[in-house]
């Protein structure tokens, strides 16, 4: 056999949302902010792993100030990214200082991020594709932090922009605030497996969220964990053990034969093999070979290619 493997906000319009250029596009629908913004009593705060919710009281301050101090360092980037999120802007850690003696972490810088410019290099200068949209602009919003022994202080803060803010609906497609939640995990990993679309995913997502503005997430965000877990799939000996068979076969039957691509990451790109009865029947029925790649419901995203006739009796083979 051979295979071959909560905001009040104006009406706005749809965005395509499958495209980290989203940011750009966002640009021109984007509008002035004038001070604080009123919110609900939770603002969620993407974490590494799932949502934050990050709880506030009408005695609470909305915004960072000089002096303002914090348990965790954490703690302070929550808030900040929160203050962000309604504010109408992402922000990124632009410097991090280490203790001269023991090289813990003393001090912590985050940025607006369309803080700084983009690098000019001599390639840039000679692109033929056209120039992507700027993004850094240098910015000068800044929220800085210091430790003072066990707690953290804001010990700088500048409110400025020198662009014009989102919308709070507009900017949860910003990178910075977008993340793939725990359940919204699950949910993708259960569809995927079922073999649904990316495109369709995100319009599970999109109708259990309440529309496209709430996800959390765009498309391109889906198919980067979709990557990741297959990419640890592989990590975990699939690949490996898949070789360890056709050599396993290879030893116990001479004419069956193999090879397996790999990229630059040592992954599998793919894999071809046939055995021996499957060689000899293309000796003698080689005439019309069928090429089917439909099947790609594996949890894999690898097409499944069977190579098949038809012999003298007009039964179908696979060779």
């Amino acid at each position: 056999m051979a295979e071959f493997s909560g905001f009040g906000v104006a009406q706005e319009p749809i965005y395509n949302i499958d495209s980290d250029e989203f940011e750009g596009e966002l640009e021109a629908e984007s509008v002035e902010v004038q001070g604080d913004v009123n919110v609900e009593d939770g603002v969620n705060v993407e974490v590494e792993d799932g949502v934050n919710v990050i709880p506030s009281s009408s005695s609470a301050p909305l915004e960072p100030f000089i002096g303002m101090v914090f348990e965790e360092v954490e703690d302070a980037q929550a808030f900040y990214k929160a203050y962000a999120r309604r504010q109408g802007f992402a922000i990124r850690t632009n410097h991090t200082r280490l203790s001269k003696d023991d090289k813990t972490r003393c001090a912590v810088d985050y940025v607006c991020t369309r803080e700084g410019f983009r690098r000019v290099s001599r390639k840039d200068t000679d692109r033929i594709m056209p120039e992507p949209a700027e993004t850094k602009i240098g910015c000068k919003a800044i929220m800085g932090i210091k430790k003072d022994g066990e707690k953290w202080i804001v010990n700088k803060f500048v409110v400025g922009h020198n662009h014009i803010l989102l919308t709070p609906r507009s900017t949860s497609f910003l990178r910075g605030h977008r993340g793939v939640s725990k359940v919204q995990k699950k949910l993708i990993m259960t569809l995927n497996e079922s073999g649904v679309p990316t495109r369709k995913i995100m319009s599970v997502l999109s109708k259990n969220s309440g529309g496209d503005f709430n996800v959390g997430c765009i498309g391109k965000d889906v198919e980067n964990y979709l990557g990741s877990q297959r990419r640890k799939i592989f990590e975990e000996g699939d690949a490996q053990r898949l070789y360890s068979y056709f050599l396993d076969r290879q030893n116990k039957e001479p004419g069956f034969v193999f090879s397996m691509q790999v990229d630059n990451d040592g992954c599998m790109g793919s894999c071809f093999w046939a055995n021996a009865r499957s060689r000899a029947a293309y000796q003698y029925f080689g005439d019309v070979v069928t090429f089917d790649a439909t099947y790609l419901t594996n949890i894999y995203k690898m097409p499944f290619v069977p190579f098949s006739r038809v012999n003298h009796h007009h039964q179908t083979i696979i060779s």
